[in-house]
């Protein structure tokens, strides 16, 4: 796959994957700091609140365990960055790592339609980031999957709903997710995605160093604060 190819047709390529990438990266830090930019180039590019990602604790296509590279220098690499992260899970031998904007999550705490949906998914009244995740990290830790997850995902709420039995809705097409009614706006929102991920992987094979492609300015909104939570 060339940069060319990524960067300036993104609309005619399939979607990229981390093993398409992880041979421009010798150093383990600059490695997890590039795999952190791909997976998140939808949160950098403000389509998408957040991002869920699975690090299992074994080496990976391209000889890198990055669950231990995580644990080694997952701080240091987001600490400059707009993202921050929270461990909503962690058992048999892998982690389950939410990478969000804290400003987007907010953004969703205020929407009436989000908090209707927990409300009615059991959730207590909210306005704080921290109840939210570590309420998802319990039911997590229960066992299950929970649907609302798709929420602070970035689905859209129809969709959400629609999954969740909590709309009329009816199933009309599989995209990345379960896409119920008009699937329109859900299939744009996708393609969003995809692009963003595009442009992401062509920059990261083009040259541009991971910790540049994490740290632009891209938000306009001042953040203060920043932290790595692990919520037990």
């Amino acid at each position: 796959m060339s940069a060319s190819g990524l960067s300036q047709e993104p609309a005619r390529t399939r979607k990229p994957v981390w093993h398409d990438l992880s041979a421009h990266f010798t150093d383990e830090s600059e490695c997890l700091a590039a795999f952190i930019a791909f997976e998140t180039a939808e949160v950098l590019d403000g389509v998408k609140p957040s991002t869920l990602i699975n690090l299992p604790d074994r080496p990976r296509k391209c000889g890198r365990n990055l669950y231990r590279i995580w644990k080694e220098h997952g701080e240091d690499v987001i600490k400059e960055s707009s993202l921050e992260a929270a461990v909503l899970v962690e058992r048999n031998g892998s982690l389950l790592l939410l990478l969000y904007d804290r400003a987007a999550l907010s953004r969703l705490l205020t929407n009436r339609g989000t908090l209707t949906i927990l409300r009615r998914a059991g959730y207590p009244a909210m306005n704080d980031i921290a109840v939210l995740l570590s309420e998802f990290a319990s039911r997590f830790a229960s066992g299950g999957v929970p649907h609302e997850i798709g929420l602070i995902l970035g689905y859209p709420l129809k969709d959400v709903a629609g999954f969740m039995g909590l709309s009329r809705r009816e199933f009309s097409c599989q995209g990345p997710w379960k896409i119920y009614g008009d699937p329109g706006e859900s299939l744009m929102l996708a393609e969003a995605h995809r692009q963003s991920r595009c442009r992401m992987a062509g920059r990261l094979v083009s040259g541009s160093r991971p910790y540049e492609c994490l740290g632009l300015p891209i938000r306009t909104v001042a953040r203060t604060g920043r932290v790595f939570l692990s919520i037990k």
